[in-house]
């Protein structure tokens, strides 16, 4: 926290002086901006963030800083950030999408610091699955990409000053992270036994203005505007007074930004070399705590975080925080964890593996007239999205029974659209033998614009191998050029992992070692891509894979716009 304090002083001073800034790239189209310049821009300043708040000079974490929001670079990539995301075709209450190039380009100059007004959020009600609506919040685009640009510049302050053991919302950090430091805590032979299982009450929503005003490292008129902007709810504008920008691509960071420092609090009182165990795990909101006795957390490690919680506007909910004993075990992020005598056993939660079969039912259920292929191809992502959360602890014999709960649903909606047929019809129809399987759910689904079928198949869920995850280092920095190549390994193994049963995919982006031709920067789960076809099809290109590779969407979009010929690995020339 202390060198937060010190980047608040240098922010101070710098709010009333005038930066001259770095030579800016300015492209007349969005079409016509080179991203890769834009990329290595962008990291390059980041980059000198980190060495500088490695050096203690923070008064140039400050000038770097506002270089980097005041910069072409900064403004272009936010603005790809927002018109790329999931949330791209959402509106807020003045109802404007960015979603042709004119409007992109038009919105990277509208970036500007001076005069800006954040506008109100437009409120929304999505259901929970209790059946009670929750509340969502919706920036405009424009309040989106002033967000997206200052994190750009938080970031590696945040990854710089973040506590080791924290996990969420963090570049090159996963739940998976979280839980394999659970095991590393658990699972010795003679581990704590007690565990705090800590609930922040609506930690979003109660964060404390004042606080933040005075610790997050940004330029305070912008903070402002966002905490203060309010919602407009039914037509009505209703104030905020606390909480971070609600549905606001920069709330992740800040809430990080006010627990950190927890865990270095809790090593002040409780030097490890006492041997009380006192040990943080933190995803987000959402963390426990560990201690040899029980008295300990009571008495003196929950008055702490309470303590640590109020002064930043928060408080532990009274009936959703408990102690547990490690013995009757405890569920953090979707798993459970247990020791079992000498055994530590941690596998998918029971409300998980409940809520994942609901779904795959309520799906299945409500599409009754599709096609088989097209039932699959809406199956397949929620079957291997939740196989692959859970793949890295004890799941095989969870696996096999979910498995089996779906094969149920599937036969009983094949059931019910041939009622008339016998079970050995339908089971020719819908569960042929394939390779060693005697039954399995397959059918046929449309894979080109020439109306061609292919075969699909479900996701054999028993089948997916449990592989034992790899925890990022605690000291790894994803904008420290010092661990540029390890960040690269695990993200590749990430990707190839996630590709994984997509041959044409995986066997194209190992082709590509992971690159982008267009701007040579990684492709990515959370990037996306688009496959492109070399000798364009409309020119008698073939879908074979040796035609085919894979790009951003953007670099895709650009290619097509600007008549760019893409040979592997790499961009050469221009024109078809």
């Amino acid at each position: 926290m202390a060198v937060m304090k010190q980047l608040a002083i240098a922010n101070a001073t710098l709010e009333s002086q005038s930066l001259t800034g770095a030579p800016t790239l300015v492209a007349d189209g969005w079409h016509d901006i080179e991203w890769q310049t834009v990329t290595r821009n962008v990291k390059r300043l980041q980059t000198r963030i980190v060495k500088a708040i490695q050096e203690k000079r923070w008064g140039k974490v400050k000038a770097l800083q506002r270089l980097l929001t005041h910069s072409f670079s900064g403004k272009a990539l936010a603005v790809r950030r927002v018109t790329e995301n999931q949330g791209k075709r959402t509106a807020g209450v003045d109802g404007v999408t960015w979603s042709t190039p004119e409007s992109k380009r038009t919105a990277i100059a509208s970036l500007r610091q001076r005069g800006y007004c954040a506008q109100p959020l437009r409120r929304v009600y999505i259901p929970k699955k209790n059946g009670k609506k929750r509340p969502l919040s919706i920036p405009t685009m424009k309040d989106r990409a002033m967000q997206a640009l200052y994190k750009l510049a938080l970031d590696p302050i945040a990854e710089m000053t973040g506590d080791p053991s924290s996990y969420g919302f963090r570049t090159g950090r996963s739940a998976a992270d979280a839980i394999e430091h659970c095991f590393t805590i658990f699972g010795n032979r003679n581990p704590a036994r007690w565990i705090l299982e800590a609930d922040i009450k609506s930690c979003f929503d109660k964060i404390n203005h004042d606080w933040l005003m005075q610790h997050i490292p940004i330029e305070k008129p912008i903070l402002q505007q966002w905490l203060q902007a309010g919602f407009i709810d039914k037509q009505s504008f209703l104030p905020t007074t606390k909480g971070t920008p609600q549905g606001g691509i920069i709330s992740p960071v800040l809430m990080n930004l006010t627990l950190d420092g927890l865990e270095a609090e809790l090593r002040r009182h409780f030097p490890r070399h006492k041997r009380q165990s006192v040990y943080l795990v933190r995803y987000a909101d959402d963390f426990i705590i560990s201690a040899r006795e029980k008295s300990l957390l009571e008495d003196e490690v929950k008055p702490i975080v309470e303590k640590f919680l109020g002064e930043r506007g928060l408080l532990l909910s009274p009936t959703k925080t408990h102690i547990t004993y490690l013995e009757d075990g405890f569920d953090f992020l979707g798993q459970t964890i247990r020791r079992f005598k000498d055994k530590l056993i941690i596998q998918p939660s029971k409300d998980s593996v409940h809520s994942f079969l609901d779904k795959i039912r309520r799906t299945i259920h409500s599409h009754l007239h599709v096609t088989i292929g097209e039932l699959i191809a809406i199956l397949n992502p929620v079957i291997r999205g939740w196989a692959n959360y859970h793949r890295h602890v004890v799941s095989k014999r969870i696996f096999v029974s979910a498995e089996r709960q779906i094969f149920f649903a599937l036969w009983q909606w094949a059931r019910r659209r041939h009622p008339q047929k016998s079970t050995t019809w339908i089971r020719q129809r819908y569960f042929p033998p394939h390779g060693r399987r005697r039954w399995f759910f397959s059918g046929s689904i449309k894979r080109d614009r020439n109306g061609n079928m292919q075969p699909i198949y479900l996701v054999p869920l028993a089948r997916i191998p449990i592989q034992r995850h790899i925890k990022v280092r605690s000291a790894a920095n994803p904008f420290d050029p010092a661990w540029e190549s390890y960040f690269e390994q695990r993200f590749d193994r990430k990707m190839v992992s996630h590709l994984e049963g997509k041959q044409s995919l995986h066997s194209l982006w190992l082709e590509q070692q992971g690159m982008c031709p267009v701007c040579d920067q990684k492709i990515t789960k959370l990037s996306g891509w688009h496959s492109h076809h070399i000798v364009w099809r409309v020119h008698g290109g073939s879908d074979g894979l040796h035609n085919r590779v894979l790009l951003h969407p953007t670099c895709h979009q650009q290619v097509h716009c600007r008549g760019l010929h893409v040979e592997k690995p790499r961009l050469v020339s221009q024109g078809v």
